[in-house]
């Protein structure tokens, strides 16, 4: 689909390189794959290999807010991400100058808190803390960070493979044209857990599990923008008829010709932070805004071929008034 004058006015991110843009973009730049942690797999000796985010090197203010004390690490990497991209609007959200939509993609979704409860409820049913029952919910990290800014326009949570971050961005476009909300922020999000490396390992052996976030804060309003959003193409399905390679031809099609350099793959990100589905979809994203911005690119195709569903792309260009 092609997208009606949408603007880029902020991004942010969380990886295993880092808390922040400059981190991502400091480990894309150096093209070294980020050292791999074990992770303990219950009833193997051996263990899986991930890419987890590093603590951040202070505790941001955020983690003393009650809705986020005992949060997940999605939500908080959630929230993290979409502060950054909203930058100096985060006060004027608060204090309800205009409407934010709110729309988190995830796949794997807040599975370290359901692992924990339903261990929890296996051991024994009548001690399982029912404290971390409302983090095992896909919705959670959107609720967070919703309740953070006080936010009251629309919020959704938008579950899918890579693609959705994508399709993500599509729904935000379209409540900025048809004037539902004033601006909006779209997350991709993941988290590590044993469950998710070890499911992952049955479809991708040599792949590495990844965490972290990625966030866009998009407006109509082309003043100080980064980057223009032109398009998002239609998603191509994976099906018997349609196989992987098929629908991402499919995909390429629909977005205008460019550059070799202009298309990010993101496998390559992938090698360096690891596979983190919605995330990594959403790093391509961040990283093909932040080169723009930079001005090392006028255009940027980021092409996303899911893990299990979907082909879907997206293109970015230049404004008017960075060329």
């Amino acid at each position: 689909m092609a997208v009606s004058r949408i603007f880029v006015h902020g991004l942010g991110a969380v990886s295993p390189a880092g808390w922040g843009v400059a981190a991502l973009r400091d480990a894309l730049e150096k093209q070294l794959a980020i050292p791999t942690q074990s992770l303990l797999r219950p009833g193997w000796e051996k263990t899986l290999q991930v890419r987890s985010v590093p603590p951040p090197i202070s505790s941001p203010a955020f983690f003393a807010h009650p809705r986020l004390r005992r949060a997940n690490s999605l939500a908080q990497f959630t929230v993290a991400s979409a502060l950054e991209a909203l930058g100096e609007n985060v006060s004027p959200v608060q204090n309800g100058a205009f409407r934010l939509g709110i729309v988190v993609c995830v796949m794997a979704g807040c599975v370290n808190y359901s692992r924990r409860f339903f261990e929890e409820v296996l051991r024994e049913p009548a001690t399982a803390s029912p404290l971390i029952f409302p983090e095992t919910v896909f919705n959670a990290p959107a609720s967070h960070l919703a309740a953070f800014l006080g936010a009251k326009a629309a919020s959704y949570t938008l579950v899918g493979d890579d693609g959705t971050f994508l399709q993500g961005l599509a729904l935000a476009a379209q409540w900025l044209e048809e004037d539902k909300t004033d601006a909006c922020i779209v997350v991709g999000a993941e988290e590590t857990d044993w469950i998710v490396a070890d499911a992952m390992k049955l479809f991708q052996r040599d792949a590495i599990h990844g965490a972290g976030a990625g966030a866009i804060f998009l407006k109509k309003n082309s003043v100080g923008a980064l980057a223009e959003l032109s398009a998002v193409t239609d998603s191509f399905p994976f099906t018997q008829s349609q196989g992987r390679a098929e629908a991402a031809q499919k995909m390429q099609a629909q977005l205008p010709e460019s550059a070799p350099e202009e298309l990010l793959c993101g496998d390559e990100i992938k090698k360096i932070l690891g596979e983190a589905f919605v995330a990594s979809a959403a790093w391509q994203c961040v990283a093909a805004c932040e080169a723009i911005r930079q001005k090392e690119l006028s255009a940027a195709n980021v092409g996303v071929v899911g893990a299990n569903q979907q082909a879907v792309g997206a293109r970015f260009l230049a404004c008017a008034e960075m060329i």
